[in-house]
């Protein structure tokens, strides 16, 4: 039998969670699916127009391995006007979504026997990632309410850290983070001479006027940050597979060198399609956003009326992350016992790490109203019917 590197042996073993355990049963049109963060909505069909267009017009050949420029610019355009980012189209790499720039960026700043910080709940690819650039992935506890605190993360670095990442919105929490907690980290980036890598896929998807800061606009982090998007989550394209990333010119040479390498470049016309999306109407955009907003606030409430459970609303993404600690289940107990008894599929939390015990992740963004309904009346007849907890 042949040998296979150590990056695939010696690394975590790749887990699919409840999305494995529910497709382990076969066809059952019964379940319903709140645990995979894939976006009910439709791409528009400007975006998809803009995609035909561009493939009948010839534009199906090979391009510049950074994206084609009309695509980079515009993307400049968009991070000065909404992020508060000044790159230039020279410092955009578009990507195969933000699971290939995460590859990337993990690769270009890891060697082997570096340390990267996560955050506790983190997001497990970004661990996969870590350890297959041959680096150690260190996990560093959140405060209250998941917040950010810096002293548990500076209590994580060690001579060896080289990597703080930051998911920001936060999947599976739905915090968005502050000016306040994004500072501490970039304090600490600057005190120890690290980059950071921030995964901002859901920098769109934000309620009740939150505002998203991105961490590179902060004094002193411009030059050291790697910051990702995607089209994925709030353009509903995520079969597309295209996303950007943005870093400094120090940087930016070594990334394409990576990129290029991997995949060549991003297929050709459905950077077209992005151009469509990126320049879109905002209403093209809002519309999808106010039905997850809508969607949120029913699955907050519906979830905070069952006993043992308790759901801050999250200030962005298409997840709740609901508190089930009350119901005397661990979060794997739970979410076996609601896929089995209640035919809803829904994510441990202890997936996202040891800090999302007592929790689970529900996706309200991935089904109708009506059958976040459905799996909302189930779900309060599971914990309805469990043994009433004594209060302590």
């Amino acid at each position: 039998m042949l040998r296979l590197a150590r990056r695939l042996t010696q690394t975590s073993a790749k887990s699919y969670g409840m999305f494995a355990k529910a497709a382990a049963l076969g066809p059952r049109p019964d379940l319903i699916h709140l645990e995979l963060g894939m976006p009910i909505h439709d791409t528009p069909d400007l975006i998809k127009e803009a995609t035909v267009s561009a493939m009948r017009a010839g534009h199906v050949h090979y391009t510049h391995f950074q994206g084609i420029p009309e695509l980079r610019n515009a993307l400049a355009v968009k991070m000065h006007e909404q992020n508060a980012l000044d790159f230039t189209a020279d410092e955009i790499i578009v990507t195969n979504g933000l699971t290939q720039a995460s590859f990337i960026a993990f690769m270009a700043l890891l060697d082997e026997g570096d340390e990267a910080i996560l955050l506790d709940p983190y997001y497990p690819q970004h661990l996969g990632k870590i350890e297959m650039a041959g680096a150690k992935a260190v996990i560093a506890s959140t405060g209250p309410g998941f917040t950010l605190v810096k002293e548990l993360i500076e209590e994580k670095i060690t001579p060896r850290t080289r990597v703080i990442t930051l998911v920001n919105p936060s999947n599976p929490t739905g915090r968005c983070y502050s000016r306040e907690e994004l500072t501490a980290v970039a304090e600490l980036a600057q005190k120890y001479d690290l980059a950071v890598i921030c995964d901002e896929v859901y920098e769109r998807i934000t309620f009740d006027g939150t505002q998203h800061i991105s961490i590179a606009s902060l004094p002193g982090m411009r030059a050291r940050t790697i910051t990702m998007f995607a089209f994925t989550k709030a353009f509903a394209m995520d079969g597309w597979r295209i996303g950007w990333l943005a870093a400094d010119k120090s940087l930016i040479g070594s990334l394409v060198k990576l990129h290029a390498t991997e995949v060549t470049h991003v297929n050709t016309f459905i950077q077209h399609g992005a151009l469509a999306a990126i320049t879109a109407p905002p209403e093209v955009l809002g519309d999808m956003v106010d039905d997850d907003r809508m969607k949120r606030d029913l699955v907050v409430s519906r979830l905070n009326q069952m006993p043992g459970v308790t759901c801050e609303l999250p200030q962005g993404t298409i997840y709740a992350f609901p508190d089930i600690s009350g119901t005397g289940l661990s979060a794997q107990q739970a979410a076996d016992a609601l896929l089995n008894e209640a035919q809803v599929v829904v994510e441990a939390g202890t997936f996202y790490g040891k800090g999302g015990e007592g929790h689970l992740r529900v996706c309200f963004g991935s089904e109708t109203t009506e059958k976040l309904t459905l799996a909302m009346d189930r779900m309060t007849r599971f914990f309805n019917n469990l043994p009433q907890q004594p209060h302590s």
